[in-house]
């Protein structure tokens, strides 16, 4: 069965970081674009970010620019999401999905991660 487990949120200060990661079991992540996902209460999934298959192609949201680094570990069935100067909008669940390519409506999900940016 494939999974999809995301782990690394937490409650943390404006300004602060986080890793996020998510990692595979049931299948190897090598032949999938990863995407990072966001939900807040009330609003709308967004897309974060996301990295091709072989890890040569990154994209992100124009509101974590900069600020947000993915990346992944092929080694370890893992991708990451580097989180720095968060701000308090940055609140939100965190999911990362798996598919043939980056897409807004990949086809595998983990459960989500709870990321809480207060002082």
């Amino acid at each position: 069965q494939l999974q999809l487990v995301e782990s690394g949120g937490g409650l943390v200060q404006p300004g602060g970081s986080l890793r996020l990661s998510c990692a595979a079991s049931g299948f190897t992540l090598d032949y999938y674009a990863i995407g990072w996902f966001r939900q807040a209460p009330g609003k709308e999934r967004e897309g974060v970010s996301c990295i091709s298959s072989s890890g040569g192609s990154t994209n992100y949201a124009d509101s974590v620019k900069g600020r947000f680094t993915i990346s992944r570990d092929n080694a370890k069935n893992t991708v990451y999401l580097q989180m720095n100067s968060l701000k308090p909008e940055d609140t939100a669940i965190y999911y990362c999905a798996a598919d043939d390519w980056c897409s807004m409506d990949p086809g595998y999900w983990g459960q989500g991660t709870q990321v809480t940016v207060s002082s």
